[in-house]
């Protein structure tokens, strides 16, 4: 298509028609086909009574993914990153003291985006590629009064998985909130926010929840809840004789507003923002595809093409990165052979065989690739074909790997589970 641009000359913009791709990487992934065809459905006004219906749903099925029967469960118009913020910044005031185990880049992200307004930070940090004993945490406790253990549940970057299940009872011990990150792990492995007791959890849509980036998915607690309302501060436009101010700080952004925001998901219907109508179809049938499949099973497929991708990983000689016994299942680390250059591998892949993975960042850049598994691109295809053609990259960039040997190793894991 031609158009006339500045001084008079004409320019040509491209139609858009992405070239096929196979996402391996720990995020962006495929997004369900089904999600896509529901986002192509009829724009509803976003007080239509159809429309709050749907959020209604939407708002029970994010509890049976999160495993909670938290009131406050709900999706915010943002990224992965936005809905990190959101709580974060609603659930802790200026001059509050948070305690972060980091063992990763996104742990450092939560002290980002906590000392921006005003918290006090404490870092706890390991060697990437390993995660913390609850006991390390637990000493670091005794040692202060924290409001907030603010910790990354699957970190993407190492590909490693914080264990939770004695981490909400050590906080609850000290009286701190626990704030976890389950933007890489929701929808792909356990994440039971009743049972652990974790007072916030916040998720993505990119990753295995597999939808298009663009919505967070949070849940909270009572406790998280009274913050808020003790913070809650509703604009000047649309506030009521009833709206009071609370004694707390007032929440620092208008459109991140944890108080507003559960007006506008209650029955109330705050008009606070306009709901980003189509990427609302997008959670709603992507928390249904989930559901549909029932978490039991989908977990069991990730693990089990978890093990595949790691058995063919392993039979081409390749070796993988950090401690095992924690390893994700949705995200995989192989160390870079030697003589080897990641960029050359990956954009081989991308551009010979059209699969996409990822490298890493800060002390690891260059030294590992990473390999998502991740929700709708989870599949026993995916991880065949990627072992073939990362086979091959090997070969043709010098790297000494036996032939067939990865795949076949993929496949009697596959055999071995249809027995």
């Amino acid at each position: 298509m031609f158009l006339r641009g500045k001084e008079g000359k004409f320019m040509q913009f491209r139609e858009i028609n992405p070239s096929p791709r196979t996402l391996m990487t720990p995020g962006p992934v495929e997004a369900d086909p089904r999600v896509l065809r529901a986002m192509s459905s009829h724009i509803l006004g976003q007080f239509d009574p159809e429309f709050t219906a749907l959020m209604n749903e939407t708002m029970e099925m994010e509890r049976q993914v999160f495993q909670t029967n938290n009131r406050q469960t709900y999706v915010v118009d943002t990224t992965s990153r936005g809905g990190l913020e959101t709580v974060l910044t609603g659930a802790v005031c200026p001059g509050d003291k948070v305690l972060i185990p980091a063992f990763g880049r996104f742990g450092y992200l939560l002290a980002e985006i906590l000392e921006r307004c005003g918290a006090k930070i404490t870092l706890l940090e390991r060697e990437w590629g390993t995660v913390f004993d609850p006991q390390e945490i637990e000493d670091a406790l005794k040692k202060d009064s924290y409001k907030v253990v603010a910790c990354i549940h699957g970190e993407t970057s190492t590909s490693m998985m914080q264990p939770l299940d004695e981490l909400g009872e050590i906080c609850e011990k000290y009286e701190a909130l626990l704030i976890v990150d389950s933007v890489a792990t929701l929808g792909g492995a356990e994440v039971k926010v009743d049972e652990w007791k974790l007072s916030a959890c916040i998720a993505g849509t990119q990753k295995c929840i597999s939808a298009p980036s663009g919505s967070a998915l949070i849940t909270y607690n009572q406790q998280v809840e009274d913050i808020v309302k003790a913070r809650k501060r509703v604009e000047k436009g649309i506030r009521t004789a009833d709206d009071i101010a609370g004694k707390l700080p007032g929440i620092p952004s208008n459109y991140l507003d944890l108080g507003q925001l559960e007006d506008y998901w209650s029955s109330r219907r705050l008009n606070h923002h306009t709901e980003a109508t189509s990427m609302q179809y997008a959670v709603h049938e992507a928390l249904r595809c989930i559901l549909e499949e029932s978490l039991e099973v989908r977990f069991a497929r990730h693990n089990l093409n978890d093990k595949a991708l790691v058995a063919g990983l392993r039979a081409m000689g390749l070796t993988i990165f950090g401690d095992l016994a924690h390893k994700m299942p949705v995200v995989t680390a192989i160390n870079i052979p030697e003589g080897a250059d990641g960029k050359v591998i990956r954009g081989m892949l991308l551009n010979e065989f059209g699969i996409e993975i990822a490298t890493s960042f800060g002390p690891l850049d260059g030294k590992i690739l990473r390999i998502g598994n991740m929700g709708y691109s989870s599949q026993k295809r995916n991880i065949l074909i990627l072992l073939g053609a990362l086979e091959a990259v090997m070969l043709a960039n010098g790297v000494k790997v036996p032939s067939g040997e990865a795949v076949a190793a993929a496949l009697a894991v596959y055999e071995k589970e249809e027995k």
